[in-house]
């Protein structure tokens, strides 16, 4: 349900990056979700045709303000469709998540972290319902991720989960992100957990996945990391930038790889790492492929990422 080519033209309008404009296949969602209809948001989800669609799409569902009402609605008038009940958890990690903010730790209150928490608990009730009466349904057990980093019930506990989700879908991409998280410094992992990580999923993934935009996502975690003497040497390095483009040509530069829903996201984390590095010719077919499409996550690291993006953007393009 893709685009039927991976190139746009940029416009020069500015950045887009509202997902709806980017897939107009995403749009009777949007609709269904502002309208409250239950039986609208059923008869999408069921017309999808894969689980890798069906997160994406709760992943957007679950950031519309006020769809928890009529899927608790649909919740309670359906026990035992997991349907719903996924999608609820989904929102509520959303509620509980912006309550607490992309801060970091020590950035957040104790009140945000005791509301936070209680949000991602009610998610985490309806998740374990849901995996245990259903325990191949993999949207479910993609959320438990966020539950569980949340909560913060450790490395095992997320490698866990990420296994029981890799033994019905494997190369599940949502998935795979939210584990590179968890693995990485910020929520108790290390950097050769992360890399690795990242590393492995772009190796055994069919040529032409996006797995490989994780070992980007890797590199760019990394460099937030350093302190400022060290970010650019870091990024500017041959070995993330080898890494990089071999990550670009296994995935979203293979001539096996098909656009699909993530499309947005993954070319925009490979144009800003190598952006990062300065290597604007690599950039250059990334822009391209985007036009005037961006997702805000990860170019919202830089202060003032549209003005940066406008900037990388046409030096980038300069190079075609």
């Amino acid at each position: 349900m893709g685009r039927s080519s991976g190139t746009t033209t940029a416009t020069g309008t500015g950045p887009i990056t509202d997902p709806f404009v980017h897939d107009p296949a995403l749009v009777p969602l949007r609709t269904a979700a502002l309208e409250g209809d239950w039986a609208a948001t059923r008869a999408f989800f069921t017309g999808l045709d894969s689980p890798e669609k069906v997160t994406f799409a709760s992943g957007l569902l679950a950031r519309r303000h006020g769809v928890e009402t009529y899927l608790e609605e649909a919740a309670a008038a359906l026990p035992a469709d997991p349907l719903p009940r996924t999608l609820l958890a989904d929102r509520y990690v959303r509620i509980g998540w912006d309550i607490r903010s992309a801060a970091r730790a020590k950035d957040v209150s104790r009140e945000q972290f005791d509301r936070f928490h209680d949000w991602l608990r009610k998610a985490e009730r309806l998740l374990i319902e849901v995996c245990a009466e259903q325990p191949g349904y993999a949207p479910a057990w993609t959320i438990r991720l966020l539950t569980a980093r949340g909560l913060e019930l450790g490395q095992s506990e997320a490698r866990r989960r990420y296994d029981r989700l890799s033994a019905v879908q494997p190369h599940a991409y949502r998935a795979q992100t939210l584990l590179l998280q968890q693995l990485c410094p910020k929520w108790g992992g290390s950097w050769d957990a992360a890399h690795g990580f990242a590393q492995e999923c772009a190796t055994r993934a069919p040529n032409g996945s996006y797995a490989g935009v994780l070992v980007a996502d890797a590199h760019i975690e990394h460099w937030l990391d350093l302190d400022s003497s060290e970010d650019a040497a870091y990024m500017r390095g041959i070995p993330v930038r080898d890494d990089l483009r071999h990550a670009a040509q296994v995935s979203v530069l293979h001539p096996d790889h098909r656009p699909g829903w993530h499309e947005t996201a993954a070319h925009s984390t490979f144009a800003l790492a190598f952006c990062l590095g300065g290597h604007f010719a690599d950039a250059a077919r990334h822009f391209a492929a985007l036009g005037d499409r961006v997702t805000e996550f990860p170019w919202a690291y830089l202060p003032n990422w549209k003005s940066r993006y406008a900037k990388f953007r046409d030096t980038a393009l300069a190079t075609l």
